[in-house]
């Protein structure tokens, strides 16, 4: 291989198996992680619901992602699910364990938050709390 201004120590960011370059989630880009493990999701933080001055809009909620820090970056995670993982008091089919779904929608401002419906409003409980934001349906 030639030398380019992007080769790094002899490592030109090319696979050797593949001839494709390598790319990962933009939450992970900024990480160092062993190919060995990549989790299927990212962890995210409710905000609280969409609102305005005095009005609240619980149908849809805001959640900030790990690693993403602007709009560009928030564009990958459009269409992939959100899961709300908490603890109930009362156990249904042997578990206590419930999960809310829900799919991210759009951003929302330049600063990486992004806006997600859920199948049922997020409880004033989970402002705070942290979600599950799978790493599908994948688009690329």
């Amino acid at each position: 291989m030639g030398s380019t201004s992007m080769e790094v120590d002899g490592w030109d960011g090319w696979d050797m198996v593949s001839p494709t370059p390598l790319t990962l989630a933009p939450a992970f880009s900024s990480k160092l992680i062993s190919p060995d493990f990549l989790s299927l999701y990212s962890k995210g933080r409710v905000l609280g619901h969409k609102r305005a001055k005095r009005n609240s809009r619980p149908n849809t909620s805001l959640v900030q992602i790990e690693g993403v820090a602007n709009k560009e970056d928030a564009q990958f995670y459009l269409g992939k699910r959100v899961a709300y993982v908490y603890k109930a008091k009362r156990e249904i089919q042997g578990s206590k364990i419930r999960v809310i779904w829900g799919r991210i929608t759009r951003p929302h401002g330049s600063s990486g938050v992004v806006k997600s419906k859920f199948r049922s409003n997020l409880p004033p409980r989970a402002f705070g709390a942290s979600v599950r934001v799978m790493l599908y349906p994948s688009n690329i």
